[in-house]
């Protein structure tokens, strides 16, 4: 079992100035020699310089001395390599496809606005196409916990850069559960926004009309602030979204009590796990004890929607994403990258739209399924698998990864998956509340009582990073 070192300082949430700037300064330097001595082989693509690092710092604390407002002051990031950072190559995980964005992503732009400090762009499965970790040509990314296992993507140098503590929090993106599976595999929080609330301009497509930005925090508290400064209004996005268009003023607080959706037993999938069963038994006793009362819901329809994410007529849209380059260079691609792309450009306008049909269909078959339950409880995967298992069958077991995740981003859901009970082999688990829309508020308060309630169960527990709202 790796042990997992972050360095910490308890400090109230949205710090600001006066933090010394002597501080900041000498923190920045420790981790980044943390970051040149101790980062694992694979989680990077690229490292800024330790000279480009210091001059945001000095420019922060400039902005700091003059009294601006900087919520996140000092913080380390990691952006995930399809996000661009100015001056920064952008490769999605395809060396033949980079290029160097003049600016950076609006999301990246508005954390460093805030004071945060990006230190490097961290490795992804190839195009954000999988959920595994071992889909690059930059390597593997190894478990944090158990380099026998998997990471999770396809954030997956995202979440090992916050999982050791090299970096204080990331952004991965997330369109079939990319920033809920490494989450959840790393020991993590994932914050999988309703769409539109996050910008993804100056971010590599996907799945375009169901891409979001994740946020891959130590803490409900933490993402919420991050979350707090990164979200807003782009006219320059088309899926942009204003948050006064999504609200869903679910009828809860809390505090007060809250229904929680169960799928039934006959609908839970652990793939021959029994250890994830028992695990996600006692999360719903947990989420009883927190004052939830639990509802058994039909899963049908979440689980047909989320087998349309690859099965349906949405992979079309990641062929349309990179079409002029994998029609000009299809041999950059790693081949399963290319296997489950390259088929979509046989489907047809009737097949999208067939898909489409069936999708609605499958969202009016939820609604009723919403007036029961304020969130739905899920394993946020039903099993975790060894880097061995995946590579000897990566299609079977990234269908199985996605279970629990890809109907979100479907159904226009927003989720957060928050560390459960560890395995008995000392792996973290993980569960994921899911809401409507529009309910990122709620779901992050429930995240906090969640992981307040105790049960991490890690032999080393990640304690809030700088910041952190401790």
């Amino acid at each position: 079992m790796t042990v997992l070192k972050t360095e910490t300082m308890t400090m109230t949430s949205n710090h600001q100035w006066p933090i010394p700037a002597e501080f900041v300064r000498a923190r920045t330097e420790r981790m980044l020699t943390r970051i040149e001595g101790e980062s694992p082989p694979g989680v990077w693509i690229t490292r800024l310089t330790r000279e480009h690092v210091m001059r945001q710092v000095d420019r922060v604390l400039e902005q700091a001395a003059a009294g601006e407002p900087l919520p996140l002051l000092g913080l380390l990031f990691a952006a995930k390599d399809n996000i661009d950072v100015a001056g920064v190559p952008t490769t999605a995980g395809c060396a033949l496809f980079a290029y160097t964005p003049h600016y950076s992503a609006t999301v990246v732009q508005r954390l460093c606005d805030a004071g945060a400090i990006v230190v490097g762009k961290a490795n992804l499965d190839q195009f954000a196409t999988g959920l595994v970790g071992t889909r690059s040509p930059y390597g593997v990314v190894h478990n944090p916990h158990n380099p026998a296992y998997i990471s999770g993507g396809s954030s997956s140098g995202s979440a090992v850069a916050t999982a050791l503590g090299l970096v204080d929090f990331s952004l991965g993106t997330d369109t079939a559960g990319s920033g809920r599976v490494p989450a959840a595999f790393c020991g993590l929080v994932g914050h999988k926004p309703s769409r539109g609330l996050l910008s993804t301009t100056g971010v590599v497509k996907a799945c375009r009309s169901l891409d979001c930005v994740s946020i891959l925090a130590r803490s409900s508290s933490q993402a919420a602030d991050i979350f707090a400064v990164a979200r807003g209004f782009d006219p320059e996005d088309p899926y942009s979204r204003r948050e006064s268009d999504l609200e869903q003023s679910p009828d809860c607080d809390p505090d007060l009590g809250f229904r929680f959706g169960v799928p039934a037993e006959r609908d839970m999938e652990f793939f021959g796990n029994d250890d994830a069963r028992q695990r996600f038994r006692r999360a719903v006793e947990k989420t009883i004890a927190l004052g939830g009362t639990p509802v058994v819901i039909d899963f049908t329809p979440f689980r047909d929607a989320a087998k349309l994410l690859y099965e349906g007529p949405w992979v079309a849209e990641r062929y349309a994403a990179i079409k002029s380059f994998i029609e000009s260079t299809p041999e950059a691609l790693l081949p399963i990258t290319r296997e489950i792309i390259e088929p979509a450009a046989k489907l047809s306008a009737v097949a999208a739209f067939e898909g489409l049909y069936k999708l609605l269909t499958l969202r009016r078959a939820t609604e009723w399924q919403w007036t029961q339950m304020d969130v739905l409880l899920v394993p946020t995967t039903g099993t975790i698998y060894t880097i061995d298992e995946v590579q000897a069958d990566p299609i079977r077991t990234n269908t199985n990864l996605g279970y629990y995740t890809n109907f979100v981003n479907l159904l226009d859901l927003s989720a957060l998956a928050v560390p459960n009970y560890q395995y008995s082999n000392g792996l973290p688990s993980g569960v994921t509340f899911v809401a409507q829309a529009g309910c990122d508020a709620m779901l992050l308060k429930i995240g906090r009582r969640f992981e307040d309630a105790g049960g991490r169960g890690l032999t080393a527990p990640l304690p809030p990073a700088m910041g952190a709202g401790s």
